[in-house]
């Protein structure tokens, strides 16, 4: 069989093809524990990766969209949870376009800061007033923020190339040190007060214009990371955007094209156990057991993702008979409070004797202990997103950023009248306090965690990019492709394999 025996041999010269799947079967089952962005997109990804034949299925114990969330108000929908997206939020630009959803772009609104006594900015409708205010309050303070954290973005942007090449990382850290080196690490360790005294950043500026971005996008002042904050000031740049419809339809719509069924279930336990193959062969499975409105049942899995926070208030998971057994870790989460007053404001609670003069739909507040809200600003329902919305001092449908429930009290000081109240509790984001240490993402052999990376900084955007990392991570460690993990220095690499 001399023909049979070139062939052998020229199979054993010929390199295999990058990216071709290596011998091994598929994984029969995987579970998705969450249905909030980062388990949808997880499932989209895994879909990508594993191929139709692995079952997919997402154990949701509410509603799909998790934190991404809208809440009626008077018959219109308005964005509850996560609201705006950055420009370069790359794979919620590509969901969206994926699943053939529109774009609003966020509507401008005139911006006041208030300290508990007084307006210490005031933005002008004209351009070139606000660019002179700004620098005769806080000099050249505005432009380098800008510069600094496009510098900060610049870095992080590698991590959609390490994606698209394929590459995962086996931890937080180990990403975050490939895309930024040890300023990233650093990052973690300080927070955004210290960071930017050390760039040389004016007391005035930090307390007037960066505290407030802080208190409206993560409920916490100037003593969180560095990395979220600056993560917090991009959220602050133009451009930014949302979903028509409400942000969760990228939740539902990426389910829906994973074929994933979605099992409204309480994950309660997750345990290894082995169980003998066909052809005799032991393999380890994990039973996953969750509460459903029918009782207690359950699954077996190869492979588990965990996509919701694993604390005691949240997803509180008993893992059971591991070797090593699965760490706890402190994880705390900071409650915000959203409330929706269609109402009219009480402009002499801010100083303004004449309501007519009063021309702020948003208004941010810097840190003082008598301010009971974080911000308050005029929203639009999601399906009109981009509309100019009500005139503010028209009874207008108001957000207010909390961190408690505010009292009837609080609401008669912030309203001269009001027709309807909607108040929503989260748990919205990790209590930040540095140095932060990421949770792992690898539990146990083949359990995945994708929610540490809110540790470094909770955003939709984060839990995308985690939840592309997961799906990597699990097959690349499923079929042994050890060569596209924690590989850092990308671009020597591409230089080497093209």
């Amino acid at each position: 069989m001399p023909a049979l025996r070139l062939l052998l041999l020229l199979a054993a010269l010929c390199p295999p093809v990058p990216g071709r799947r290596p011998q091994r079967d598929a994984p029969g089952k995987i579970a998705v524990v969450g249905g909030g962005i980062g388990g949808a997109a997880a499932a989209y990804f895994l879909r990508q990766k594993f191929g139709r034949s692995v079952r997919l299925e997402v154990l949701e114990k509410a509603a799909v969209g998790g934190r991404l969330a809208t809440l009626e108000v008077e018959g219109a929908g308005y964005e509850a949870g996560g609201s705006v997206l950055h420009p370069l939020n790359l794979h919620m630009k590509h969901f969206v376009k994926e699943l053939g959803l529109s774009v609003a772009p966020a509507h401008g609104s005139l911006a006041g800061i208030y300290n508990g006594e007084e307006f210490v900015f005031e933005e002008s409708s004209w351009y070139i007033v606000n660019l002179l205010k700004l620098l005769w309050h806080y000099g050249l303070n505005p432009l380098r923020m800008y510069m600094w954290v496009e510098d900060i973005l610049d870095k992080f942007m590698r991590i959609y190339r390490y994606q698209t090449h394929d590459y995962a990382f086996s931890s937080n850290e180990r990403l975050l040190h490939a895309l930024g080196g040890n300023d990233f690490i650093r990052m973690l360790n300080q927070t955004i007060d210290e960071a930017m005294q050390k760039a040389g950043f004016s007391h005035k500026f930090i307390n007037e214009v960066v505290c407030p971005a802080m208190r409206v996008n993560y409920g916490q002042g100037v003593n969180i990371n560095s990395f979220v904050g600056a993560v917090s000031l991009a959220g602050v740049e133009s451009g930014l955007w949302s979903v028509k419809g409400g942000n969760k339809l990228v939740c539902t719509g990426l389910i829906y094209a994973s074929k994933a069924e979605v099992i409204p279930g309480t994950v309660l336990s997750i345990e290894p156990k082995i169980r003998p193959r066909p052809t005799g062969d032991p393999v380890k499975l994990y039973q996953v057991t969750y509460n459903t409105t029918s009782g207690l049942t359950g699954d077996t899995y190869d492979i588990v993702v965990i996509a919701a926070p694993l604390s005691r208030k949240m997803a509180n998971i008993t893992f059971k008979n591991f070797d090593p057994p699965v760490p706890d870790f402190p994880n705390p989460y900071h409650q915000t409070v959203t409330t929706f007053v269609h109402g009219r404001l009480n402009t002499s609670f801010f100083g303004y004797r004449d309501p007519s003069a009063f021309h702020f739909s948003a208004i941010f507040t810097t840190e003082n202990p008598k301010l009971f809200i974080n911000s308050l600003g005029v929203v639009s329902p999601v399906e009109d997103v981009g509309g100019e919305g009500k005139l503010p001092l028209q009874s207008a449908i108001w957000k207010v950023f909390s961190k408690e429930v505010l009292t009837k009290e609080q609401l008669n000081l912030l309203f001269s009248s009001y027709d309807s109240v909607k108040v929503k509790k989260w748990l919205a984001y990790p209590h930040y306090s540095p140095p932060e240490k990421c949770p792992p993402i690898i539990l146990h052999d083949k359990i995945y965690y994708l929610n540490g990376i809110e540790r470094a900084a909770s955003a939709m955007e984060m839990s995308a990019i985690a939840a592309k990392n997961v799906a990597l991570l699990a097959y690349h460690q499923w079929y042994g492709n050890t060569d596209r993990i924690d590989q850092e220095d990308l671009h020597e690499k591409l230089k080497t394999e093209l």
